[in-house]
């Protein structure tokens, strides 16, 4: 299949979800978008959860009306499969950054290093570094660091879940790690190898999982591009109603259905079916999909909640799917 049968297969099919990539070594997350974005002609292209250029693994990649999902995605857990390098640290925090110092690593010993990782398992602080798109002063941290400045950055609580060592060869130590949103593995690499005294930096890194979406089903740029059918897309594809089912769902008869779609807000006492504990949360943090009876997801929704002016709780809807 060549480049403008792969377009008119995509659009033949409609694709509306997220659909999970392999991001080569070397391509930022932005080029993955541009090139499925010209070469499927599908106008609406996004992605959840940035890659550095040479990471590889999953890429959640946003196609059609999941552009709207994005926010709703990057809270998802991640699973990485990296390498730390000790007795370096650079100024990226990773192997492809300027050597800033070198420490002897001889005194390290198999017992210290596995000691040390324990104490990285839970809630930890950590500080975005420089070469990062955290934004201070309204401006990305990288853009600063690239012209050679270092700006104070607040530490923030990331979960680190499990983290593995899965092959120790001083001074490698090739380790898995489930973590948290927000969570940079650079970071964690440099904070384990100064507190080993020696310094680190991270030397591979691939995403193996983010939320239910795995690598050994990712699919590659250019299979896309080329002889892939999109009608069987083996897993690799989830629809709407699939990325979003980690939200309860509720459905709505076909009245109220019109009234979604056009991002009205519906009695509580109206929604039928619903499978979240029916308790008012004046703060809205009641999120669910609602859905038509026949199962058609037709918004995200928050309820039951209160909104000024209603006699009751309500279901207020935040993102309409039309």
């Amino acid at each position: 299949m060549d480049q403008s049968k792969a377009s008119k297969a995509a659009q033949g099919m409609a694709l509306h979800g997220v659909l999970n990539v392999n991001k080569p070594d070397g391509w930022t997350s932005h080029d993955v978008v541009q090139r499925l974005r010209s070469g499927l002609g599908i106008q609406k292209v996004g992605h959840a959860g940035t890659l550095d250029p040479h990471a590889t693994g999953v890429l959640p990649v946003l196609i059609g009306k999941g552009t709207k999902i994005a926010q709703y995605l990057l809270g998802w857990e991640k699973e990485y499969g990296a390498v730390l390098q000790l007795g370096q640290r650079t100024d990226t925090q990773d192997a492809w950054g300027t050597v800033l110092e070198e420490f002897p690593v001889e005194s390290l010993t198999e017992d210290r290093i596995r000691s040390v990782f324990a104490t990285f398992q839970g809630s930890i602080q950590q500080v975005p570094p420089m070469y990062s798109a955290v934004k201070i002063g309204g401006q990305p941290l990288y853009k600063k660091a690239r012209r050679g400045e270092t700006v104070d950055r607040p530490a923030k609580t990331v979960v680190i879940h499990d983290l593995e060592i899965q092959r120790l060869n001083i001074p490698e130590v090739a380790f898995r790690v489930v973590c948290s949103k927000g969570t940079y593995v650079r970071t964690l690499c440099e904070d384990i190898g100064n507190v080993l005294q020696v310094g680190g930096h991270l030397k591979w890194l691939q995403r193996r999982r983010v939320g239910p979406i795995h690598v050994d089903q990712a699919l590659e740029v250019e299979s896309l591009l080329g002889g892939l059918e999109f009608s069987h897309l083996d897993g690799a594809f989830l629809s709407l109603d699939q990325a979003l089912e980690g939200f309860h769902a509720v459905e709505v008869d076909s009245d109220d259905a019109r009234k979604v779609l056009h991002g009205n807000a519906i009695s509580w006492d109206r929604v039928v079916n619903t499978y979240v504990e029916s308790r008012v949360s004046p703060k809205g943090d009641n999120m669910v999909r609602v859905k038509q009876k026949d199962g058609q997801l037709l918004a995200l929704g928050r309820g039951p909640v209160f909104q000024t002016g209603k006699g009751g709780p309500v279901l207020a809807i935040e993102t309409v799917f039309s």
